[in-house]
């Protein structure tokens, strides 16, 4: 079985959970209704992508 030889201080944990955290979310605001979206996805108020109607709004 595998065992540590020496205790891992927190400083150097913390170092290798450095990149483990979630990056923030990103949000645009949609330009035909004014709703918050995530970029290169379909608005879900209105329905529109790239100014064109291509999907039934969400009631």
């Amino acid at each position: 079985m595998a065992v540590p030889k020496s205790k891992i201080s927190n400083s150097r944990r913390g170092q290798r959970r450095s990149h483990d955290a979630l990056p923030a979310s990103v949000s645009q605001e949609c330009p035909s209704c004014g709703e918050l979206k995530r970029p290169h996805h379909v608005c879900a108020s209105c329905g529109t992508y790239d100014g064109r109607d291509v999907a039934e709004a969400e009631a």
